[in-house]
C-alpha cells in the first residue's frame, strides 16, 4: 500500500460511524495518526454515548495504527478547539481535518421550529466552522499547511423538508471556497465532498436516489485530498458516489441585460423571459417526474 498519509495527524469530526468511520479506517491504513471526535448521538442529536468513537479506536490500535478520542461538541468553539488541540498535545501538529458529524431534524419549512433550524445550522455548518478555524490558526504557521476537508451534500441546491439541512450545506460550500481564497497563500488547502452513500442520513432522503454507494467509497477521495499529492486542488466541491467522481462548477452569472438608467418593472416584464431568462430548478423537475411515475404506477 502507498501509505499516502504517513506521519501526518488527521482529525475527524463524525468518525463513529458511516462515512466518518470509513474515512478514519482508511486514513489510519494509509499511516495517518487519527483523532476520533464522535459524541455519538442519534440523528436527532440526543442520547450522547462514547462508546462509538472509542470502538473506532480500538479497532484502529488493533490494526496496528494510533488513534485518540475527543467527546466535544462541535457546534461550541470549545469543543472544536479541543479536537484540534488533542491531536497537537498527543502529536505535536495537526495535518488535516475533516468534518463529517451532523444530525436531521426533518421537517417542511412552515412546519419548522427553531430549534429544528439551529440545532442542524449549529451541528452541520458552525460544527465545520469551529474545527476549521482552529486548525487553520495552526495550519497557516506550521511547516507543510493542512489540509480542511468538508463534508457538504447536493441537498445544498435545494431540498423538499429539510430546508435547514440545506442551508448548512450550501452555508458549508461558502464555507470551503472562502477559506481556499483566504488560506492559499499559506499552503492549506479546502475542499469539500458531496457524498452519496447508505448511511443512517440517506435513509431520510424524500425520494429515490439514483445513484447509491457506500461509506467505504468515498474514503479514498478524502485521503487523497489529504496528501501532499493533492497541494494544487483547493476550493473545489466533489461528489462521490459508487465509482463516480464528479467535480461542481464554481457560481458565476450567466446571462445579463441592461437598461438605460433605472429599470421599471415594465421594462423588466418586457424583456427579462427574452434577455436573462431563468434557470430551471432541476429539483423541481425531479419532483414532477417521481409525482408522475408514482401516480402512474398507482393507475396500473
Amino acid at each position: 500500500m502507498a501509505k499516502y498519509l504517513e506521519g501526518k495527524v488527521v482529525a475527524i469530526t463524525g468518525a463513529g460511524s458511516g462515512i466518518g468511520r470509513a474515512v478514519a479506517l482508511g486514513a489510519a491504513a494509509e499511516g495517518a495518526k487519527i483523532v476520533i471526535a464522535d459524541i455519538g448521538v442519534s440523528m436527532a442529536g440526543a442520547d450522547p454515548s462514547s462508546e462509538v468513537a472509542e470502538g473506532v479506536a480500538a479497532e484502529i490500535t488493533a490494526a496496528g495504527g494510533e488513534a485518540i478520542v475527543a467527546i466535544d461538541d462541535v457546534s461550541t468553539m470549545e469543543g472544536g478547539s479541543h479536537i484540534v488541540q488533542s491531536a497537537i498535545d498527543t502529536w505535536g501538529r495537526i495535518d488535516g481535518v475533516v468534518c463529517v458529524a451532523g444530525i436531521l431534524r426533518e421537517r417542511m419549512l412552515f412546519n419548522m421550529s427553531e430549534d429544528e433550524w439551529d440545532a442542524v445550522i449549529a451541528t452541520h455548518l458552525k460544527g465545520h466552522f469551529t474545527v476549521f478555524r482552529a486548525a487553520s490558526a495552526v495550519m497557516r504557521k506550521q511547516e507543510g499547511g493542512g489540509s480542511l476537508v468538508a463534508f457538504t451534500s447536493g441537498a445544498f441546491a435545494g431540498s423538499v423538508a429539510q430546508a435547514n439541512y440545506a442551508s448548512a450545506k450550501g452555508g458549508i460550500v461558502s464555507l470551503v471556497r472562502s477559506a481556499a481564497a483566504g488560506l492559499y497563500r499559506y499552503g492549506v488547502t479546502a475542499n469539500a465532498i458531496a457524498p452519496v452513500a447508505r448511511t443512517r442520513m440517506s435513509e431520510n432522503v424524500p425520494m429515490d436516489l439514483a445513484e447509491m454507494g457506500d461509506p467505504e467509497d468515498i474514503a479514498p477521495m478524502v485521503i487523497y485530498l489529504l496528501s501532499d499529492k493533492a497541494k494544487h486542488i483547493t476550493g473545489q466541491i466533489y461528489t462521490v458516489v459508487g465509482s463516480k467522481i464528479a467535480v461542481w462548477n464554481q457560481p458565476r452569472e450567466v446571462r445579463a441585460m441592461y437598461a438605460e438608467g433605472r429599470w421599471t418593472p415594465e421594462e423588466i416584464e418586457a424583456r427579462l423571459d427574452s434577455s436573462v431568462g431563468v434557470e430551471r430548478l432541476e429539483l423541481i423537475d425531479k419532483l414532477e417526474e417521481y409525482r408522475l411515475a408514482a401516480e402512474a404506477k398507482e393507475k396500473a
